[in-house]
């Protein structure tokens, strides 16, 4: 979309400092873990631009993909903690790993089933509609039924994850918070349940709206 460049930077640059100050603020962070935090994701950036291309072409292209990236990030949650002893980082990093794998393969089935194309290259940049008492409320209605449907989701997931990873790893499940501190049930409720959440924001909600026409 077309948009000035002071508009875009300033919402950055306002967004990056709430973000990084929220995390001193809550005790989460001390300034030096922000500080690295704040480099490393710009180590990142200058790593990947370059290439962002041709991952987004090859999730949405290759036809092993999905297999590929739910291997990719199982491995990663899987690998990168070996605690002993419970951390909330452990289960944050498993949402995030799980929600990205589910975002990347909903974009790989729109692009097998013709939905969601990107607009051809001559008819960039957009133009940003006037907003209309229709557009409002078409806008506010989508946001409805998506948390609506993404909530159901998250619900049905946990009930569902929890109590079979238990039985899987044979762990007493009526004490659920303690349950949950456990890598072998914490992982798979956090990766599955916020997989599938991901899936459904990129593809079965747009389904949706498509099917009920608000698209």
């Amino acid at each position: 979309y077309q948009y000035p460049l002071m508009f875009g930077l300033i919402l950055a640059f306002c967004w990056c400092s709430l973000v990084c100050c929220s995390r001193i603020y809550m005790g989460m962070h001390s300034i030096l873990d922000v500080i690295a935090g704040f480099l490393y994701a710009i180590l990142i950036l200058v790593v990947f631009h370059p290439v962002v291309d041709l991952i987004d072409n090859f999730n949405l292209t290759y036809k092993y993909a999905p297999l590929i990236i739910i291997s990719l990030h199982l491995a990663l949650g899987i690998f990168s903690f070996t605690l002993d002893t419970w951390s909330t980082s452990r289960g944050d990093t498993a949402q995030i790993l799980g929600c990205g794998a589910g975002v990347a393969c909903g974009s790989h089935v729109n692009y097998i089933l013709g939905l969601q194309l990107d607009p051809p290259p001559q008819s960039l940049p957009l133009s940003l509609s006037s907003l209309t008492v229709t557009v409002f409320g078409k806008a506010i209605l989508r946001l409805l039924i998506g948390v609506i449907v993404l909530l159901l989701t998250k619900v049905a997931m946990k009930k569902a994850t929890i109590p079979l990873a238990c039985k899987i790893f044979h762990i007493p499940p009526e004490d659920v918070r303690r349950a949950r501190q456990r890598m072998e049930v914490e992982l798979p409720y956090r990766y599955i349940t916020y997989g599938m959440v991901g899936f459904s924001l990129m593809s079965v909600v747009p389904c949706l709206f498509h099917f009920i026409g608000l698209s």
